[in-house]
């Protein structure tokens, strides 16, 4: 298959596209001979059999969105050309029938109808082309930001971060179209889970050019230049997770099998010297300090400070990589403090940086919003290839809560680990960006939103530290972004501890609330389950971003926990806020189940819980 974007210049793309789709257009009605048949008999008739209210895994809906009836399905086959009126007629039937489920139903069959390939013969060309179309949607809009002319240079930080992230947006759609092609009849039930991931990445990356515009004006305009996109790749995600689900129904489930794991569950969150939860056992104990699975790996370079390594600084041995090999690239960092901005880009896949404790490997900065940065912009630490591991590395953000958004690590990277690791900063300390991340035994400190972004990322056996935010700040460990009821995406903690630094508890300054979360974007979901709710944590829980925003499309909720904290009596009583959930409904956001994540985090030896604790 060509590269959807490979030559990609949204003004030549379109035309070019336009171009090819009056050519298309033409051979339809002289009567080409590809054949469509199968596709209006069996996407018709599972428009009727499967007819059901449309909605995301967690059942909640999207917010102005009318119920969605149908769905649909179908295989492949031969059949005569589409040569008559009445064949054009059952075509454009069979592409509302489909876009029946999504949310945006006419900009669904306005954009598949003009776009769809005449060679179209499963459910699996159409959702194709309904990947297809977003890019010429999603072009105009970025088109749109690089247009913008102003003095203020916070806005021309918006707009350099709006070329960066549309590359990302251009790649994680070339990843789908390719992900599409390669998975076969079946690639819709194998891959849709990836499918939906990368394409939450692309609204995750529209959101990112977006939230850089300082309020007004500016950024009011370019938010409504990008509705078309979010609704297109929404319409996508609709149409991948139902074909998906379909086509399942159909074969029967399939039922993984996992080894069985004896992993007793965690009693108390105390460190030890070298930052190690002191319930641990042995066996984990040895790799998070450096035994076993550390010592089983052989460093390609080590970075050292004191001059004892190949290289005294991360990017000096990032910049010496070769630019193709096998397996993992691994990096071992000496203990030192490395006071450094450290970018892993997208064309470093699988690699792993390791350190000699969080404590003691420690790459650190102080890039904030107030110093003139955007928070896309302030990272320390940037983790964007996938398959990017870090085991006991400290990443910092020194900047201060008076310097407000200053992330210590931003991750975009599919198929992350962090392990025995620590990020310490206040406000948005991890910016856990998009795809799929897991987070086992690390220690996450921080005041506003310090654990925030729109990736699936699953936090277990982790400790969350509040800090002292300013006097007129409360504290708010997450700030999940999901921006459509369709992603893929939330944040899961399992099994975790929330602390408190002791400057948080000062009698002799004024009180602060501390919350579980609030929603930075419509649809944010946020689960947190088997943990422990100090006292501290305020009684509500959670707390609204801004009115009545969100309130009704987010998801969040609560399994299991224990501790004074822990009492749902007093929460929020939003729409959006589901309590306490039940144990077959928690089961779904397992590692297993939320991450499907044995695959890529198995062959690491990363300790891990795949099902729940109790």
């Amino acid at each position: 298959m060509s590269s959807a974007f490979g030559d990609f210049g949204p003004l030549t793309e379109r035309r070019r596209a336009e171009k090819a789709r009056q050519q298309r257009r033409r051979l339809m009605i002289a009567g080409g001979t590809v054949s469509i048949v199968i596709i209006l008999i069996v996407m018709g008739g599972a428009a009727v059999m499967y007819s059901g209210k449309a909605s995301s895994d967690d059942g909640d809906s999207k917010k102005g969105s009318s119920p969605a009836k149908g769905k649909s399905g179908g295989g492949s086959g031969s059949g005569s050309a589409p040569s008559s009126q009445s064949d054009l007629k059952a075509v454009s039937k069979s592409i509302k029938a489909m876009c029946a489920q999504t949310d945006y139903k006419d900009a669904c069959e306005k954009s598949i109808g003009k776009a769809a390939n005449a060679s179209a013969t499963s459910p699996k060309d159409i959702v194709r082309t309904a990947v297809e179309v977003i890019g010429g949607a999603v072009g105009q809009a970025f088109d749109r930001a690089d247009l913008i002319m102003s003095n203020d240079p916070r806005v021309k930080a918006a707009v350099a971060d709006c070329k960066e992230v549309y590359e990302d947006a251009k790649e994680d759609l070339n990843r789908t179209l390719k992900g599409i092609d390669a998975g076969g009849k079946d690639g819709l039930t194998k891959q849709g889970y990836q499918l939906r991931l990368w394409l939450s990445a692309v609204i995750a990356h529209q959101e990112t050019c977006i939230e850089g515009f300082p309020d007004g004006d500016f950024k009011a305009k370019v938010k409504e230049s990008f509705n078309d996109g979010k609704e297109l790749t929404s319409n996508a995600l609709a149409l991948i997770e139902k074909g998906a689900s379909l086509l399942s129904s159909v074969k029967g489930p399939e039922r993984r099998l996992l080894a069985e794991e004896g992993e007793s569950p965690q009693a108390e969150l105390p460190l030890d010297e070298d930052g190690v939860p002191e319930w641990i056992s042995d066996g984990e104990r040895r790799v998070l300090k450096g035994g076993g699975f550390k010592n089983n790996l052989k460093p390609n370079v080590i970075v050292a400070k004191d001059g004892s390594g190949k290289f005294k600084t991360i990017n000096e041995a990032l910049s010496a990589m070769p630019k193709t090999y096998d397996g993992r690239y691994v990096i071992y960092v000496k203990e030192g403090v490395y006071e450094e901005y450290v970018t892993i880009t997208k064309k470093m896949v699988n690699v792993t940086v390791y350190g000699d404790g969080a404590k003691k490997s420690i790459v650190t900065g102080n890039k904030n919003f107030v110093d003139g940065f955007t928070t896309f912009k302030t990272a320390t630490f940037n983790a964007l290839g996938d398959g990017f591991m870090a085991i006991g590395m400290g990443f910092q953000n020194t900047a201060g809560a008076e310097k407000h958004q200053a992330v210590a690590l931003l991750v975009q990277s599919d198929r992350s680990i962090f392990l025995n690791c620590r990020m310490d900063g206040f406000q948005d300390t991890l910016y856990a960006h998009s795809k799929a991340q897991f987070y086992r035994n690390c220690v996450i400190s921080g005041t506003v939103d310090f654990i925030f972004g729109d990736a699936a990322a699953m936090f277990q056996n982790c400790i969350l530290v509040l800090r002292r935010p300013m006097d007129n700040q409360q504290n708010i460990a997450t700030a999940q972004g999901r921006a459509d009821a369709r992603e893929a995406t939330g944040f899961v903690l399992q099994k975790c501890e929330f602390t408190a630094e002791t400057a948080l508890r000062d009698a002799a300054r004024p009180a602060i609330r501390n919350y579980i979360g609030r929603p930075w974007r419509e649809c944010s979901r946020t689960l947190v389950m088997e943990s422990e709710l100090p006292d501290f944590i305020d009684k509500a829980g959670y707390m609204p971003w801004n009115g009545d925003f969100a309130l009704k499309t987010l998801w969040y909720a609560e399994y299991a926990n224990t501790g004074p904290g822990a009492d749902t009596a007093g929460r929020v009583d939003w729409p959006g806020y589901k309590k306490v959930i039940s144990k077959a409904d928690a089961a779904k956001f397992t590692v297993e189940s939320f991450l499907h994540a044995q695959p890529w985090i198995e062959p690491t030896g990363t300790p891990v819980k795949y099902d729940l604790f109790t």
